[in-house]
């Protein structure tokens, strides 16, 4: 990297590459926050309604000795879910370096934010017209490719634009996106859209539209030429390693980061499949959308509430490790019961935690970062601890759930993942 850039300093550099210090306005605030909820719904509602019910549509493809054997859904949509989440692990770290060398009129991260929901939308209609598993798992990988470039971009917005005193509470609203987004989601494709085809579509208008009205409405400031890192392409995507040696904090801060998202992704991407095949529950979608509301009204009220007192208070790391505790709390107690009653106490207890763990993780993540030139690239590493456990989750569910046919010993592994949080982030030391 040039060492002019390297250097950081408040007096040489460009606005672009400059540490924030004007909070940003409401106006901004509320793009950011729609371009968000559309990427969390392009996400999610295919990942937890869409894709399980093709998965279970297409399955008759899959017959040994003349019968289905039992599991074949789960452990296909867990191919599925890992070859889109492999996707979005490359493409988070690769766009967000691209995107940080760009020296486009319109800005650094909007052109590619329009293009990566462009690449979204198209992945999702080759889902929605996949005749096979196998061609489901092409779209699913070229939606993810788009979806988590655009990842990339929209949290390389936090350290771009806000200061560091207000990202507690810009941190809560993100996660208030992601699970608005998720519910949303479900709630469209469930009820409102009830066609499979339809509900891929409205998924595919609603990410790019989001993205769109973020790139249009807002300012996004031009890199000079000067000041593009002066090493070629092919370099620069080698060097898109940060050594934990040399940067603990931002190791500690990734691990932490990647045990939360994992443990999140363990109690909550096989829900369907839970209530349906463990609790026997009735009508599984309108149970999944009646655990979501639980999960999501206290996330949102958490969030809410805690990412205020962060940004109050300075400190982050003791919201991180009572979000990991009171998530682990609610995987040890659906691991014990997993009943209908029980998921009903689970449900907000986790969202309340993930809420909290999203209060206070962007302003940790983002103050650890280890130069403004490379923002978005290293945001787009942090990023692969949310896509990583998205390859990881399926892969360990589908061991439990392939080979022992246990939820609750899901559940409990979900725990253990989420608690060992709480320990990776006291490592931190730059961040109260």
């Amino acid at each position: 990297m040039d060492e002019a850039i390297a250097a950081d300093t408040q007096t040489t550099l460009p606005k672009a590459l400059a540490e924030p210090v004007e909070r940003v306005g409401a106006s901004w605030i509320t793009l950011l926050f729609l371009a968000n909820i559309g990427l969390w719904l392009g996400i999610y509602a295919p990942i937890q309604v869409l894709l399980p019910e093709q998965v279970q549509s297409l399955h008759d493809h899959v017959v040994i000795n003349g019968s289905v054997p039992s599991g074949t859904d789960a452990v296909l949509l867990s191919v599925v879910m890992g070859v889109g989440a492999i996707a979005s692990l490359l493409a988070n770290p690769v766009v967000g370096a691209l995107s940080d060398r760009t020296t486009s009129p319109r800005g650094r991260r909007h052109p590619w934010t329009v293009a990566c929901a462009l690449t979204g939308a198209f992945g999702i209609a080759v889902v929605a017209a996949a005749p096979s598993v196998a061609v489901m798992a092409i779209g699913w990988f070229i939606a993810e490719l788009g979806l988590g470039g655009m990842l990339a971009t929209l949290t390389a917005a936090l350290p771009d634009r806000v200061p560091a005193t207000q990202r507690g509470t810009l941190g809560g609203l993100i996660g208030i996106s992601q699970m608005l987004g998720t519910v949303l989601g479900a709630l469209i494709v469930t009820v409102i859209v009830t066609r499979m085809s339809a509900g891929y579509a409205t998924c595919a208008v609603i990410v790019v539209a989001g993205a769109v009205l973020f790139a249009v409405r807002t300012p996004d400031e031009q890199l000079p030429g000067e000041f593009k890192p002066r090493i070629p392409v092919r370099a620069a995507l080698r060097r898109l390693w940060v050594s934990p040696r040399q940067h603990p904090d931002f190791g500690w801060a990734w691990g932490t980061h990647f045990m939360v998202n994992l443990g999140n992704d363990l109690g909550t991407l096989y829900l369907l499949y839970f209530l349906g095949d463990r609790v026997h529950y009735h009508d599984p979608q309108t149970g999944l959308l009646t655990l979501m509301a639980l999960y999501a009204v206290a996330l949102l009220i958490a969030g809410a509430v805690f990412g205020t007192l962060s940004d109050r208070s300075g400190r982050r790391k003791p919201f991180i490790i009572a979000s990991a505790a009171i998530m682990g709390t609610a995987a040890v107690i659906l691991a014990a019961s997993p009943t209908w009653g029980v998921a009903l106490v689970a449900a907000p207890l986790l969202g309340a935690g993930f809420g909290t763990y999203w209060a206070a993780a962007p302003a940790l993540l983002t103050q650890v970062l280890p130069a403004a030139a490379d923002r978005a690239k290293d945001m787009g590493l942090i990023n692969i601890a949310y896509s990583l456990p998205l390859v990881v989750a399926p892969l360990l569910a589908g061991v439990v759930l392939g080979l022992m046919n246990s939820y609750p010993a899901l559940f409990a592994l979900a725990g253990v993942v989420t608690v060992s949080a709480a320990l990776t982030v006291t490592r931190v030391r730059s961040v109260p």
